[in-house]
């Protein structure tokens, strides 16, 4: 068990899983690694300790080089258009990074080759020449997920050549059976090329010891990583015959790349030397966080992804830390916090096969900390956990009902019975000592939750705390008490109060905007001024002023969310954020030339236009928000392109038939219109 209270100035590195930058995140990577890890680190702050909180896209690779050979565009433009994209959801999520980098940057490309230069001197690199996969379609080797096939171990036709998703089984491409390019779908054949191999058999003592030693890291983590010791672990492969990556550093290695596991997660290093030296602009700080044998290092991800982190990347330390004196050497994990999968109404989430939610359609279908709270309510800690709609409304119902009720009823009293004014305490009866003694006590209960790792259990305890909130207002009545005694009743609400406030800090990790909220309410100062340790039966005076407050929390039509979901379905799985359309499909949308014959300001709606246009001899009627772009006259006469397929749909009771095409930039709109005198009616290819 760990305990922060003997150390409340400890340092940590907090990091997530890098996402592939070739498609966005689902809910499950989600809870996999980004938000457990932005929870676990808000908790810490909160507690006084000294954080930094890293992760990134992961650009190079073969995923991208897939995508990138398929699409024809260049690997790096691909990458950073991606980063960006993802980037900017994670801030729409309000995870709360540090530093959210690339793997394409100056300063994690330095540092990986010096450092594998160093772990060659040590000893731990060696040159194989072997026998390799090559594509004679495409004239190229095929280094892991550039080969898919049959898994050796558990036969599932979807492995690829650097693992198996089904069984967990890190696998070679040799290893498959009946390999396929994974551009062309050819069979390959073999061909000769030189390697550089990192010795794990030579680390294997080492790491059995770490992972024995370690009591932190989770049962099925210790399981898969024994395991595979057990078994004997093979030399890995450092490099890779590929353009796009880091080049690899070794002699005679000079069309070589860093195999992208082999320097990923060297990334949880070079995020926080990035982070020290070009955002705070403090160098010496990277030192003080990775250079001191007492910071604690940890890792969020998915249960995929254990052998990296629990294996490859430690044995990365040991091999690099071997000449170093002491105070040089990289601390080693303190532990690798994994997750089980997420699954999507009992199916497998896929990318490819468009199942499941992604972060962004989340944002389009509910607030943000309904889908922050599902997603913690029922994170994946010890077995695969399926993201059910029925499940998803109840537990926005269970929220609202036990939360949400007991913070809206305590502060509208006040508000109505006590003039916005928290009123003083009187003597306690034995029912509201026991409550209070919940109240002192809550955020050490929570605490050693998160401190442990159990966030599941952490936000759960929080919503039983809130139930006992209403049972203990339904008890003591102060509606029927005022009659007798506002004195008494005020007290009541008094301990209700500081409840109100252990609830706002509490649920400072898991759903933050709901927590500012409550302090607003209680005019209280922001959550970043306040600490885990400020609860207690007298966290708000007697006296202070308190505003109007609102519901936290809405019903949640469940019919309507779903149906917009399906509407989003409707087209393609979506890559990096957009939706991927066919040639066939995009020859479906007819798009012609429209000239506008009259322009009409659309009653009660100051942003719409009616536009009466002509389509050839075809006259139809369109609504437009143009009103604060354009003046009436500078689009009567203009000729402009339209979806012209589209079914009709009614605005402000006008029937719009068709969609007025325009680019937008941020406030700045323009209409499509053709740059050469072209007939209405005519069809835009």
């Amino acid at each position: 068990m760990i305990n922060l209270t003997s150390n409340p100035k400890g340092k940590w590195v907090v990091t997530s899983a890098w996402p592939y930058v070739n498609a966005t995140p689902h809910l499950g990577n989600l809870i996999g690694s980004t938000l457990s890890a932005d929870v676990f680190a808000r908790f810490l702050r909160m507690k006084g300790e000294d954080v930094v909180f890293v992760s990134g896209s992961d650009s190079h690779g073969t995923p991208i080089s897939v995508e990138a050979k398929r699409s024809k565009v260049p690997a790096k433009e691909l990458a950073l258009k991606y980063h960006n994209i993802i980037k900017d959801l994670h801030e729409k999520w309000q995870i709360s990074f540090d530093n959210y980098t690339i793997t394409h940057n100056p300063t994690h490309i330095e540092y990986v080759k010096k450092m594998y230069l160093d772990i060659q001197k040590n000893g731990y690199v060696k040159e194989k020449e072997i026998e390799s996969l090559y594509c004679e379609n495409d004239n190229l080797f095929l280094p892991d997920r550039f080969v898919e096939g049959t898994c050796p171990n558990c036969k599932d036709d979807g492995a690829r050549g650097d693992q198996c998703d089904k069984c967990q089984k890190i696998l070679t491409p040799l290893e498959l059976i009946n390999p396929r390019c994974a551009i062309c779908g050819n069979t390959p054949v073999n061909k000769k090329t030189k390697h550089w191999y990192l010795n794990l058999p030579k680390l294997q003592d080492r790491l059995k010891k770490l992972i024995d030693e370690n009591e932190i890291i989770p049962p099925n983590a210790r399981k898969m990583c024994l395991n595979s010791i057990e078994e004997g672990l093979p030399e890995r492969a450092i490099t890779r015959d590929l353009e796009w990556g880091i080049p690899a550093p070794f002699k005679g290695a000079e069309q070589k790349t860093i195999y992208v596991w082999f320097e990923a997660v060297l990334g949880y290093i070079t995020a926080v030397k990035e982070w020290a030296d070009k955002i705070i602009k403090e160098p010496d700080r990277f030192d003080s966080f990775w250079k001191d044998p007492n910071t604690k290092t940890v890792y969020f991800i998915g249960k995929d992804n254990i052998i990296f982190h629990l294996i490859v990347f430690p044995g990365l330390l040991i091999a690099y830390n071997e000449d170093k004196v002491d105070s040089e050497k990289l601390v080693l994990p303190y532990n690798v916090s994994s997750t089980e999968w997420l699954l999507y109404e009992n199916e497998k989430l896929s990318k490819s096969r468009g199942i499941g939610i992604w972060i962004d359609e989340a944002l389009e279908l509910a607030p943000l900390d309904y889908w922050r709270f599902n997603l913690l309510f029922n994170r994946p800690e010890t077995s695969d956990t399926s993201f059910l709609w029925s499940e998803f409304e109840n537990n926005i119902k269970t929220l609202n009902d036990n939360i949400g009720n007991f913070i809206h009823r305590t502060l509208t009293f006040i508000e109505k019975q006590f003039n916005n004014t928290i009123p003083p305490k009187i003597e306690s009866v034995e029912s509201d000592i026991k409550f209070i003694e919940k109240i002192n006590t809550i955020s050490l209960m929570v605490g050693e939750s998160l401190q442990n790792f159990k966030i599941r259990k952490a936000i759960r305890d929080i919503v039983n705390f809130g139930k006992e909130g209403n049972i203990f207002l339904n008890e003591r009545a102060p509606w029927h008490l005022i009659k007798e005694n506002k004195e008494a009743a005020g007290h009541v609400f008094n301990i209700c109060a500081q409840a109100v406030y252990a609830l706002a800090i509490l649920l400072g990790p898991f759903i933050p905007d709901t927590s500012e909220k409550i302090l607003s309410y209680l005019n209280a100062p922001k959550l970043s001024e306040l600490s885990w340790d400020s609860i207690n039966d007298d966290s708000i005076k007697a006296g202070q002023k308190i505003k109007k407050p609102q519901p936290l929390f809405q019903k949640l039509e469940i019919g309507e969310v779903k149906e917009e979901y399906k509407k989003l379905k409707e087209g393609k799985p979506k890559k990096g954020g957009k939706e991927l359309v066919s040639y066939e499909e995009f020859k479906k949308l007819d798009i012609r030339i429209a000239l506008i014959e009259s322009v009409e300001k659309v009653p009660k709606a100051d942003k719409l236009y009616k536009l009466s246009i002509a389509l050839g001899d075809e006259k139809r009627t369109l609504v437009a928000g143009l009103a604060e772009q354009y003046k009436a006259d500078e689009l009567k006469g203009k000729k402009i392109a339209i979806l012209a397929n589209l079914e009709p749909r009614k605005l402000k009771g006008i029937l719009s038939e068709g969609m007025l095409l325009a680019a937008v930039d941020g406030k700045i709109v323009s209409v499509l219109t053709p740059d050469k005198e072209i007939p209405s009616g005519a069809k835009v290819e």
